[in-house]
């Protein structure tokens, strides 16, 4: 390895390459994550059908600008760490109701944004999640059209 190091010229920094992160990718994480989180509060995920438990990510990425890294601003050293990007995200999500909407809600913005950050070096912007149906126990029966 030594003598690969070697033998590699010397790029400056700003005619190397960048590592990006596709907006596919980032809602394929952002909905695995948001879907684990989800599934955390039992009394909800038991009433969802198996088909409508993956949360739908809508997400849009820019490549995070070239920062300086002569930390005068004074940002700490981990904070200039690469950062591949900025995400701007909409999450939709079904729940089960009754149970804690509000908290489900949260889990599902905090754990998404600590995760992307983790996984990926993105930062979350704008995170909005929004619950599209709320499926009740009784609404399961088939033999029932309504309940009232």
């Amino acid at each position: 390895m030594t003598g690969e190091a070697a033998r590699r010229p010397n790029v400056p920094r700003g005619e190397r390459g960048a590592t990006t992160v596709d907006d596919r990718v980032v809602a394929k994480l952002a909905s695995r994550v948001a879907r684990e989180a989800l599934s955390r509060f039992a009394e909800s995920a038991g009433q969802v059908p198996p088909g409508r438990r993956t949360p739908h990510v809508t997400t849009s990425v820019r490549r995070a600008p070239e920062r300086n890294t002569a930390g005068r601003d004074g940002e700490s050293a981990v904070r200039r760490q690469a950062v591949l990007g900025e995400a701007r995200m909409h999450i939709t999500v079904e729940l089960g109701y009754p149970s804690d909407i509000g908290a489900q809600c949260a889990a599902v913005r905090r754990e998404v944004t600590e995760q992307l950050r983790t996984w990926a070096g993105m930062d979350i912007s704008d995170l909005t999640v929004s619950v599209e149906r709320l499926h009740s126990m009784h609404s399961r029966h088939t033999d029932q059209e309504r309940v009232r």
